[in-house]
């Protein structure tokens, strides 16, 4: 997203507010849409799909900015762990989550198509005996064996408007339609992610977990070395970040005592040009090195000039904190249904 956007969904200034109360009209017409769909699914009056194999979707009820990548790469890793041979089946907006996924989990078949149903035969096709959905809880055409819901704990207060007046996709009381939720915290305090675990725990009814997304280790982007995240400690490095919460990343950073951190946020999938790279490379004229997130990287690698400018990039950890066995039970069921899975796929409403 881009940070005029952020500006008006969370700012508190007068001119945000007042943004806010223009697209009010907008925002309830996007909030009947919303609730007719979700009527018309409920009541099976639009029609759902069985795919092939075992579904786990991962989503959530916002725009951006929960760590649905990282989750759905950590599900992959812990499926893989178990005997399972399972896919990603993701819509690819933007072009680097399916490159983001192929780094995080090297051989996993990673299928592009914003139709989840044909994606789901694709990733049968392949081999695979489940498939990890990265964002579709929305996407409900396809029926899944578990849902898994994010909630971002730094913007868990400020999720009160429905677009394109605020971040909501659907109301907050759609999380109660998940299996699981999951609040997220990257810079939040635990004792906050826990509150509000046990709050939506208590208002939805749903198993919850939290789970922090930490920086792993410093990586070369160009040629894979690794290197302990300690070492960022009193350099001065130029932080880039075209992601959902741009601002978040930049505190994980400052957090590991990078000297006078200067930082260039872009909105959320920003394609880099060779015009970007430039003009990263000028501003970062007083810096040892560039430091990005993984989702940049796989942009910015291929344009960065060799012999130049370090650029290292940190990918999120994902550390259980809370509700480890609710994880470990919903992904028992993937396993589980892999026996019993249909060899076909059809209409099933």
């Amino acid at each position: 997203m881009s940070s005029a956007l952020e500006r008006v969904w969370y700012g508190d200034s007068l001119p945000a507010r007042l943004a806010r109360a223009a697209l009010r009209p907008a925002e309830l017409l996007y909030a009947g849409a919303v609730r007719v769909r979700g009527s018309m699914y409920d009541h099976g009056w639009l029609g759902t799909h069985v795919a092939p194999l075992p579904v786990l979707a991962i989503g959530n009820v916002t725009v951006g900015g929960t760590g649905k990548t990282p989750i759905a790469a950590w599900a992959v890793a812990r499926l893989r762990e178990r005997g399972a041979r399972p896919a990603v089946v993701l819509r690819g907006y933007g072009g680097d989550e399916p490159l983001v996924h192929e780094a995080l989990n090297p051989g996993v078949p990673v299928v592009v198509d914003a139709d989840r149903v044909r994606g789901a035969r694709a990733a049968h096709a392949s081999g695979a005996d489940c498939v990890v959905l990265d964002d579709a809880f929305q996407h409900r055409r396809l029926r899944r064996t578990a849902d898994w819901v994010l909630v971002s704990a730094e913007r868990f207060d400020r999720m009160t408007h429905l677009l394109p007046a605020g971040p909501l996709r659907e109301p907050q009381r759609a999380v109660s339609r998940a299996d699981v939720v999951i609040v997220t915290r990257k810079i939040e305090s635990a004792a906050r992610a826990a509150d509000l675990a046990e709050l939506v725990e208590r208002t939805s009814r749903v198993a919850t977990a939290v789970i922090h997304l930490s920086p792993d280790d410093l990586v070369d982007a160009l040629d894979g070395t690794r290197r302990p995240l300690a070492e960022l400690r009193d350099v001065r490095v130029l932080t880039v970040a075209g992601v959902g919460s741009p601002h978040d990343f930049f505190g994980q950073v400052r957090e590991h005592g990078v000297l006078d951190p200067e930082v260039i946020a872009y909105g959320d999938h920003h394609a880099f040009t060779p015009s970007d790279v430039r003009f990263i490379v000028r501003a970062a004229t007083r810096a040892e090195a560039v430091v990005c997130t993984l989702k940049d990287a796989v942009k910015l690698a291929p344009l960065w000039p060799r012999g130049g400018l370090p650029l290292w990039y940190v990918s999120q950890r994902a550390d259980v904190e809370r509700g480890a066995h609710v994880l470990d039970a919903s992904l028992a069921s993937i396993l589980a249904a892999r026996a019993s899975a249909p060899s076909t796929t059809g209409d099933a409403g």
